[in-house]
């Protein structure tokens, strides 16, 4: 309970003054600006998972990395949907950290430094589908 009376004081306190600052028309559009970068991130969540669902498979990135990446970016994106400066300050530096690591990961998974060793065994089963299995029947070609 203390932490939310901290944080509705700092949120007040920036607010104020950087609204002071630009005015309330500005100050309308920013949130207006910030709500649709936050929803636009929760609807394009699902090509960030997929992305790191594949940098953990191709093991450039482990488990508790994954699920630290996933949840950075969710919760900077409501972050920026919920009005106020204090909260897209944070949530724009949530998001930040998070397409520093995406391209890091990329990076890796464009230049094989990942663990692909299941892609060796896609190429011996592609080797493997080339050859025709026969089954050789003798037959005995001479009367008795």
């Amino acid at each position: 309970m203390i932490y939310f009376i901290i944080y509705l004081f700092l949120e007040v306190m920036v607010s104020v003054s950087i609204s002071s600052a630009i005015g309330g028309f500005a100050t309308f559009f920013e949130i207006l600006f910030s709500a649709f970068i936050g929803i636009s991130i929760l609807v394009n969540f699902r090509n960030t998972l997929v992305e790191n669902m594949t940098a953990v498979s191709y093991n450039c990135i482990d488990l508790e990395q994954f699920q630290r990446l996933d949840l950075f970016t969710l919760f900077g994106a409501i972050l920026l949907i919920v009005p106020g400066f204090l909260t897209d300050i944070v949530g724009i530096l949530l998001q930040f950290s998070v397409f520093t690591s995406m391209i890091v990961n990329h990076y890796n998974v464009k230049s094989n430094r990942c663990n692909t060793s299941f892609e060796d065994d896609n190429i011996k089963i592609k080797k493997d589908s080339d050859v025709i299995d026969v089954e050789i029947i003798e037959h005995d070609t001479t009367l008795e």
